[in-house]
């Protein structure tokens, strides 16, 4: 349980971050109160209870709460590193498969999706804008933003910016 507050503190710090970069210093109270803090916190729950026959009832209680509260559907089994940030809930469907590394930060209408029984691995430093999507056994590179409503059906090279439909990798300049 120790290491699931840390991951739920870490992704907290890394929100305190974003806010910070788009010129609002905020505390930590108020990124506690945040539009997706809550759909994190239940997702990094039912995660660790996931973990645990015991406790696997109880991971699906949390993912169903954190869909019908935050309107986001994620898998328990979904696995993400520290700094993992929802900045809008509303739509956000990850598939139990997908393995995210750190400071993923995901906008509102984002689905990361299984394709023939393979879903995404995501490495570290990657954005989702609204209504992006990757599905399949791809993987996304370190340092990537995916663009508002691109669809990533194919790996993504670090340091680019994957576009439009299919999605095309542009390198960052």
């Amino acid at each position: 349980m120790y290491n699931t507050i840390r991951l739920i503190k870490s992704d907290l710090k890394r929100k305190q971050q974003i806010f910070l970069e788009d010129g609002s210093e905020i505390s930590l109270l108020r990124a506690c109160i945040t539009d997706g803090t809550s759909a994190n916190i239940l997702y990094r729950l039912a995660f660790r209870c996931s973990k645990s026959k015991p406790l696997a009832p109880i991971a699906l209680l949390l993912q169903h709460l954190n869909r019908v509260y935050n309107g986001c559907m994620i898998g328990v089994k979904a696995e993400f590193g520290p700094g993992f940030v929802i900045m809008h809930p509303i739509g956000v469907v990850i598939n139990s498969k997908v393995i995210g590394g750190k400071n993923i930060t995901l906008e509102s209408g984002v689905v990361i999706g299984d394709e023939k029984g393979k879903s995404p691995i995501l490495n570290d430093d990657i954005f989702f804008g609204a209504g992006a999507k990757a599905f399949g056994g791809i993987n996304i590179g370190n340092n990537v933003k995916v663009g508002a409503n691109a669809v990533v059906v194919k790996d993504i090279p670090s340091n680019t910016t994957a576009l439009g439909i299919p999605a095309k990798a542009r390198k960052i300049s």
